[in-house]
């Protein structure tokens, strides 16, 4: 490739010289020189509004806290139509026949992603949004892979102009900042990186209110469920599986109910990830305890879950009134050689035979009946 190419100085020397236009190129991808802001373009002008620190942390919070109240399907939650194709590609999010307002509900891999660290949350997003980008959204890859890296190494605080950006990756900065990736002013030459962006790299995000860091829920042997906090986001989540009662100013109290949690069950929650939920955000005078979880919680949840999974449904056909036990014996056999049978009583000539199974029984009754 000629990158480098071997020379003699001139005392006969021999060493190896670097090309110089890769080696110009080299250095402006690693500092950020020349005209290819590899580490963004600040801005040249001052920025007429001061926007802080401050700002810029609770504008990346709200943002991010409006895509999870989406995906836990709240009010707040008022995503982009770009967002939601990715909830919906990512499994987190599953559309319903329902015809209420919210046609879609949260799935079981939903509810584990609400149990990862925010860091995690912002790249699974990140690496769905890579496979809409270039397969529905027609993005070139490459930019927006580029995007993403530069927006983790910039400073937090500092604006960057848009005008050196590329076609791609300026449609992407709508997308970002719905995410709170990014702070733009609607119109304006310039935008701002947030804690979100600048730690995609780093992982460093500060993300829980101080009371709620060490945990907030408090689970007695009776059931009652006590968590200390004011979130809407964390009342929203446990109101998936609890059944909420009364609401204080820093305080909810519920009680887990067997409706409750087997609604939750019906939406594909599972009765471990309930279980991993309230002992992660678990109060620290619980935490003094082992199991951290009462144990007959923890074992009531499981035997509602093996409660629901003894029932299954299945479509099919239940045939019955066989007039003599000969005919019974005949369909029995036919349906029984080709597994078609999920159910029989042998003493009141009855059966049920699977969906795909009922075609072949039909025209092979039919078939007796003519013979």
């Amino acid at each position: 490739m000629h990158i480098c190419n071997e020379v003699q100085d001139n005392r006969g020397v021999s060493y190896l010289k670097m090309n110089e236009t890769f080696q110009a190129n080299f250095r402006n991808a690693l500092v950020g020189g020349g005209d290819h802001s590899s580490f963004g373009a600040v801005a040249e002008t001052p920025d007429k509004r001061l926007v802080t620190i401050d700002f810029l942390d609770k504008y990346a919070s709200e943002a991010w806290e409006k895509v999870l109240h989406y995906l836990v399907g709240t009010l707040q939650g008022n995503s982009s139509g770009t967002v939601r194709k990715i909830m919906s590609l990512a499994g987190l999010k599953m559309e319903t026949d329902s015809h209420s307002s919210d046609r879609s509900h949260i799935t079981s891999r939903g509810f584990q992603f609400l149990l990862l660290d925010v860091h995690t949350q912002v790249w699974t997003l990140l690496l769905k949004y890579l496979d809409l980008a270039e397969g529905r959204l027609g993005m070139k890859l490459v930019d927006v892979l580029n995007f993403i890296f530069q927006l983790g190494s910039l400073d937090l605080g500092q604006d960057y102009s848009v005008d050196t950006l590329t076609t791609t990756q300026s449609t992407m900065m709508d997308d970002l900042k719905d995410i709170g990736l990014v702070y733009r002013r609607k119109k304006s030459s310039r935008f701002y990186p947030t804690r979100l962006a600048t730690s995609l790299t780093s992982g460093n995000i500060v993300t829980t209110k101080p009371h709620e860091e060490g945990g907030f829920i408090i689970v007695e042997t009776n059931y009652r469920v006590y968590a200390y906090t004011d979130s809407p986001l964390q009342i929203a989540v446990l109101d998936l599986f609890l059944a909420l009662q009364t609401r204080f100013a820093n305080m909810v109290v519920g009680q887990l109910t067997r409706d409750k949690v087997r609604d939750a069950f019906t939406k594909g929650i599972t009765a471990e990830q309930i279980i991993t939920f309230l002992t992660t955000h678990a109060h620290p005078e619980m935490r003094k305890q082992c199991p951290i979880l009462p144990a007959t919680i923890i074992d009531q949840i499981r035997l509602w879950e093996m409660e629901k999974n003894r029932l299954r449904q299945n479509k099919g056909l239940f045939l019955h009134d066989f007039a003599k036990k000969d005919e019974y014996q005949r369909v029995l056999r036919f349906a029984s050689e080709r597994g078609s049978v999920l159910w029989q009583d042998d003493s009141r000539r009855k059966l049920f035979i699977a969906e795909e199974g009922v075609a072949q029984v039909k025209e092979f009754m039919k078939q007796a009946r003519k013979g």
